[in-house]
């Protein structure tokens, strides 16, 4: 049972004032596979007394993964909820518990360290002050230390313990502990941590836990408990400026307009100007209204609802701010990005991205160099795989309100979401905006793209054609050209081909180049729709992301998919280039259909079956699709 039974009860409500007070830390546990997190979190509730009757009644004994006898109890299992990880004897998902002493509160997050589940690792840390980077005696550094280490350093934890465990499995050994600190302090320095706390310990049976062990008597330093009791955490810099991210616009009635969200960092107080960060109106509070009451002032942590003296636009996704001291706010930037996903990380290939409140879509426009996690020596790179970090260009569709990560790790940080799937790919923290996003501004011009469509006498569409290399769009979309052509109407044709004579005749094949040879073909097409064109555009174009990202660049009804349909043995039989056969033997690399995917389209606006059709019959259906939807205006 908790220590807090021992109390009289006339104690209590000093107590409970007295536990208001105390400060609070956050930690991790983290390190590799099997070096004891859970057992070592659940070692220090149960010696601490911190752990109840009926948490104990479920922890394994004899037979459960963790029990090596009879008597023993299966520790981790405090930790482990999840039947998969109880099953495994794994940590797969963050375990979060909250407990305190005398002392201090504490909130801890478990973390696994199977490299797969990284991303929850992040999860972990994104909040914490303090890490426990767990090191198997037996083992010494692996990958996965050093990889949370790292990740660790570069979401702004600044305080380490060394946890040297399973010290018994080595005789206590002191040569052992010494010679691990050493390496992990020559690997470490890079890391720019304030402090790192080495312990001896032994999560199983409790050494150096909550109290010195006499197994270690050559270990002068405190006990883990003592430690994480009395460590000396960064103050709250209460001098940081004032953000506060729009989470919700409160109207219950025509009388009440209130901005909902919590007080990133700074404070603020009834009567203080404010700024909206993306338009830069201004504004005083008139109030600030809690569930229990109104608030004269409000701080860094707290959720509140803001009323303002005057109208302004300020939805979610926007930010208010002290008019001192305002966020960036761009639509380029600099970031340091750990991937996720076992799909890599593609340049130029459209995701989410998401702040605290915003959501926009982004492109990775520039790699500038992967960080190899075991000499932090930045490697050239064209893509990010799971579980890389890299240094990235950033550009959003819109421009966001950010700080940099090191001055703020609530208004500094994104994560990348899948546009399909829906997962959480990828994690950011922002270094800095881009210079050049200051010096770029969109120039309002006099004609417009109605102006240039009218003048034309025709409404501007993208015809995107994609199938496998020897389908037929060229021959289609040329035709279709010299059809519209005929009729008067200003088209253009874009080939895929022909554009790598010039534009992309940088660009190889690999997916990495495939993905920058649709994005700039579709920025291509973008600006002469805006001439008030018909363009056709005929490129494989075999994923299903960049077209979708082509068809997001275009206005509502522009873009139409046409997918060129035609089975790849009868693609291979025509083989007009004769790259088939090349790709089939081996002497071409990353074809599409042979030894690269093609991602049919799912709904297209036109399905053309080119097998028992001539290719001027099918043009003729697109001009009969292209008539009706330029007659539906």
């Amino acid at each position: 049972m908790s220590y807090l039974q021992t109390m009289p009860p006339h104690d209590i409500e000093a107590h409970l004032a007295e536990h208001d007070n105390k400060s609070i830390l956050r930690f991790i546990t983290c390190g590799s596979v099997d070096d004891g997190k859970s057992t070592l979190i659940g070692r220090l509730l149960y010696d601490a007394k911190l752990i109840f009757e009926d948490q104990l009644a479920n922890l394994g004994r004899v037979g459960s993964p963790g029990a090596a006898n009879g008597k023993e109890i299966d520790l981790a299992l405090l930790l482990d909820g999840l039947e998969a990880e109880r099953e495994q004897g794994i940590t797969i998902d963050v375990a979060y518990r909250y407990f305190a002493t005398s002392k201090r509160k504490f909130i801890v997050a478990d973390t696994p360290g199977h490299e797969e589940y990284t991303r929850n690792m992040v999860t972990g840390a994104s909040t914490a002050d303090l890490a426990i980077i767990l090191i198997d005696s037996r083992q010494g550094i692996l990958q996965q230390t050093r990889r949370h280490s790292y990740i660790a350093s570069l979401l702004g934890i600044r305080h380490v313990v060394l946890a040297v465990n399973k010290i018994d499995l080595v005789d206590f050994r002191q040569q052992v502990f010494d010679d691990i600190v050493e390496d992990y302090l020559v690997f470490a320095k890079e890391l720019g941590f304030t402090s790192i706390r080495p312990i001896p310990i032994s999560a199983r049976y409790g050494d150096n836990v909550i109290s010195a062990s006499a197994n270690t008597p050559w270990y002068k330093g405190p006990a883990l408990l003592d430690y994480l009791e009395t460590v000396e955490l960064d103050p709250i810099d209460r001098e940081k400026p004032f953000r506060f991210p729009v989470q919700l616009v409160m109207r219950p009635n025509a009388d009440f307009r209130g901005y909902a969200g919590q007080v990133a960092s700074g404070r603020i107080s009834v009567g203080d100007p404010v700024v909206v960060a993306k338009s830069g109106q201004r504004s005083s509070v008139k109030a600030i209204v809690t569930y229990d009451g109104n608030l004269e002032t409000a701080g860094e942590g707290e959720a509140v609802t803001l009323m303002l003296s005057d109208e302004v636009d300020a939805s979610r996704g926007n930010m208010l701010v002290a008019p001192g001291s305002r966020p960036f706010v761009a639509d380029q930037f600099q970031a340091h990005v750990i991937w996720f996903d076992a799909n890599a990380m593609m340049p130029g290939r459209s995701y989410i991205l998401r702040t605290e409140t915003d959501s926009v879509s982004a492109t990775v426009t520039t790699l500038k160099h992967q960080v190899n996690i075991n000499s932090f020596i930045r490697e050239a790179a064209k893509s990010l795989q799971m579980n890389e970090v890299g240094v990235c260009n950033i550009s959003t569709q819109t421009p966001i309100a950010f700080d940099a990560y090191k001055d703020n790790r609530a208004t500094g940080n994104f994560i990348f979401v899948d546009r399909v799937t829906n997962a959480t790919v990828g994690a950011g923290m922002i270094d800095f905006p881009l210079r050049r996003a200051d010096n770029v501004h969109w120039h309002a011009l006099d004609v417009n793209k109605g102006a240039r469509s009218a003048m034309k006498n025709q409404r501007p569409a993208v015809l995107w054609f994609t199938g496998l290399s020897g389908s037929g769009k060229s021959t289609i979309a040329n035709t279709l050209d010299r059809i519209l052509h005929a009729r008067g109407k200003h088209t253009y044709l874009l080939d895929g081909d022909n554009v790598r004579h010039g534009l992309n005749r940088d660009l190889g094949f690999t997916e990495e180049d495939r993905v920058e040879n649709i994005r700039r073909v579709a920025e291509v097409a973008k600006l002469m729709a805006d001439a008030g064109l018909i363009v056709l555009v005929s490129f494989i174009s075999p994923f299903r992301d960049e077209r979708r990202m082509a068809r997001e660049l275009m206005d509502e009804r522009e873009f139409i998919e046409i997918f060129v349909d035609t089975p790849l043995d009868e693609c291979a039989r025509r083989d007009p280039k004769g790259l088939y056969e090349k790709a089939l033997a081996g002497k071409i690399a990353n074809f599409t259909g042979v030894s690269s995917p093609y991602e049919a389209p799912e709904n297209p606006e036109l399905h053309l079956r080119t097998v028992g059709h001539e290719p001027i019959d099918l043009a003729l259906e697109i001009e009969e699709f292209l008539d009706r939807l330029m007659e539906d205006k």
